[in-house]
């Protein structure tokens, strides 16, 4: 197998800072057992799994269609007609198989696997003989009901589908140095191009599942064709325009626009102009992915319009409707956002998929430089709500993540609605891509652990190596491989929970809160492969409270120790969880445990809990509940339900 380094196209950009590609990082240690994981079991198992379903039979055009494999959530009276809730999850399977493309293609860079790449390669020549003449792809519409594309895109995702096959094509090229999804994408964003625009004689559409935008600046960034770029930001800017164009679109195939299941088109965010959002509204992971796509043209363009409607929204977001573990979307009914502070627990849906699409907007934000607010919230839904929707062998799955469970949510295999194993299997592949970002002769480091990263300063090369056992220590080593002296910026993050920092370079004491700007420490000098960093993150485990808006934690404490936030098991806790109280005198122990998921860091104390015992068959009385002393041990959250199934929760009782 071949592997391309991936440069960036030929195309000027304003961007300051971009990831670097999966090909020029390296990483070891926390999250390199996770890449292993996936590389190692997770993508082959959404290939297979895919199969399972049916879905390689729907993009091969050489066998009979499967038809309505999974049927629709609802039909009209007539059965023919789109309604609000005329879907199948089966309309978006081209997007299962995007994701599934693109965690193969950062798995094969990882790990040879000659037999998956086969099989992707299979996959990849079905969707080219797919391909219509004029450039359409849409299993759905081409198999299924075909005559009807473009015609619902409110509800039935075909630019949805279409962008993440472009991701998936861009990461198989940089990956393989294949280019053949590229050129069908090429193609098919083409014809796209052609049917949507701003120009006369064109549809003034855009998707109902936000997702194209972000897909098209990689096919831009990675092809040189700002065309591509262009699209993408007549995306951004059509949404929510009037006269609203899913009113428009209702009407021209005979439907009522008011017929429509989620009722207001802040579901999908077309309810205003993206400019005029201040409020987080809707399904969340529609949401995350605008917001994604916004910044990626705020930076593209510099924009600063879209940046200050950006500000706004992240503001909402992270001060009213996030969880502590980097979750979103509360709602099971709109898989999304309700009102402010309303952050429930045991029936949190905070979708997996949020969370990971949260990351990229996180990480997308970055992209006009260095700034702690955006990079502690990446890190927070990196290491807790995101990969907590993945087994620690990479073979089973969450959905939903709540923040408490009476023992009756456990991870499965597959879902009828499969699309957040190949989403949480692509990130964590990628993971690099989110460790660092690249300037003009400047690195930034945005988050910390064993890895290394190869990039050109002067048309050198220069490796950067960290090493670390973060996040279960705080201590950080950071050198250089090169041929010359050369100079550059280096911006280190110091993490917004991090108490005290200390700072060297060549043993000599570099002042951190003099040199903090946006939460970074930026070195600017002229490095030599003899220097040596070093980094100390103080690392205490601390308490968390949630602000007493959110009614569901009133009374109630989380604990955490640097990334991480930490939860409460049944297998670990002899008393019933919702028993246990935590004083505020507690002194908590953080404790080094090799053997125990994966190796982990626990967190454990002196706590009490309300004996049951001697309550007999009396279910209310005068007198309060005895106390009795008890030890609380609280693990990772990310690694919650892989051992026994039990009880499990986040907040515990607090007592001043």
């Amino acid at each position: 197998m071949s592997v391309f380094n991936a440069t960036p196209g030929t195309m000027p950009a304003n961007t300051t800072f971009r990831p670097p590609s999966v090909a020029q990082v390296e990483v070891a240690g926390f999250w390199g057992a996770r890449v292993d994981a996936v590389a190692s079991r997770t993508a082959d198992i959404l290939y297979d799994r895919c199969v399972e379903a049916r879905m390689l039979e729907q993009i091969d055009p050489d066998v009979p269609s499967p038809g309505v494999v999974i049927p629709f959530h609802s039909m009209s009276p007539t059965g023919n007609e789109f309604t609000g809730a005329t879907v199948t999850t089966q309309m978006f399977w081209d997007s299962d198989w995007g994701k599934t493309i693109e965690t193969a293609a950062y798995s094969l860079y990882r790990r040879r696997n000659d037999e998956l790449e086969r099989k992707i390669d299979a996959v990849i020549d079905l969707f080219g003989k797919l391909q219509q003449e004029d450039g359409y792809l849409s299993s759905w519409y081409q198999r299924i009901q075909p005559g009807l594309r473009w015609t619902n895109l409110r509800d039935c995702h075909e630019l949805y589908c279409a962008g993440h096959l472009i991701e998936g094509a861009v990461a198989y090229f940089q990956a393989t140095g294949k280019r053949k999804l590229l050129d069908i994408m090429c193609r098919f964003a083409d014809h796209i191009g052609e049917m949507f625009g701003a120009e006369a004689g064109k549809r003034k559409g855009y998707c109902g599942h936000e997702e194209i935008e972000l897909a098209l600046v990689k096919l831009g960034r990675v092809t040189g064709q700002r065309k591509y770029l262009e699209l993408a930001r007549y995306f951004v800017d059509q949404r929510g325009q009037q006269p609203h164009y899913f009113d428009e679109e209702a009407r021209a195939r005979g439907a009522d626009p008011k017929d429509y299941h989620f009722k207001t088109y802040e579901y999908n965010q077309s309810h205003k102009p993206v400019r005029e959002q201040d409020k987080v509204v809707g399904h969340a992971v529609r949401a995350m992915y605008l917001y994604a796509g916004m910044a990626d043209i705020a930076a593209e363009f510099a924009d600063d319009s879209l940046r200050t409607a950006l500000e706004r929204l992240w503001n909402d977001l992270t001060s009213k409707n996030l969880y502590v573990t980097g979750g979103l979307g509360p709602s099971a009914a709109n898989e999304g956002f309700t009102s402010d502070y309303d952050l429930p627990n045991e029936t949190a849906y905070a979708e997996t998929c949020a969370s990971v699409a949260l990351v990229f907007w996180a990480s997308r934000m970055l992209g006009v430089g260095p700034n702690r607010r955006y990079a502690d919230v990446m890190e927070q839904a990196l290491y807790n709500g995101s990969i907590s929707g993945l087994s620690l062998d990479g073979s089973r799955f969450f959905y939903e993540n709540p923040l408490e469970s009476r023992g009756r949510h456990n991870r499965w295999k597959w879902h009828r609605c499969p699309c957040c194993p190949p989403n949480i299997g692509r990130m964590v592949a990628s993971i690099g891509t989110y460790i660092y970002g690249l300037g003009e002769r400047a690195v930034a480091v945005h988050l910390y652990g064993d890895s290394s990263i190869r990039f050109e300063v002067e048309g050198r090369e220069v490796v950067l190596t960290q090493g670390s056992r973060y996040p279960w220590d705080g201590a950080v080593s950071i050198k250089f491989d090169m041929d010359r002296p050369l100079r550059f910026k280096l911006h280190l993050r110091v993490p917004g929970w991090c108490p005290r920092a200390q700072l060297t370079v060549n043993g000599e004491g570099v002042d951190v809160e003099d040199a903090l700007a946006d939460g970074y420490v930026t070195l600017d000098r002229e490095w030599e492969g003899t220097d040596v960093i070093r980094l100390d993150l103080d690392m205490p485990a601390r308490r968390i409270y949630a602000n007493p808006r959110v009614r569901q934690d009133a009374g109630r404490v989380a604990l955490a120790r640097g990334p991480i936030v930490y939860c409460v098991e049944e297998v670990d806790n002899p008393e019933p969880l919702h028993s246990l109280v935590l004083p505020s005198a507690t002194s908590i122990e953080a404790v080094e445990a090799p053997d125990l998921l994966g190796g982990v860091v626990t967190l454990s104390g002196q706590a009490v809990a309300d004996r049951s015992s001697d309550w007999g068959d009396t279910l209310y009385r005068s007198a309060r509940p005895v106390r009795e002393q008890t030890m609380v041990r609280a693990v990772p959250y990310f690694a919650w339900d892989n051992r026994q199934p039990g009880e499990m929760r986040v907040w515990l009782r607090d007592e001043p």
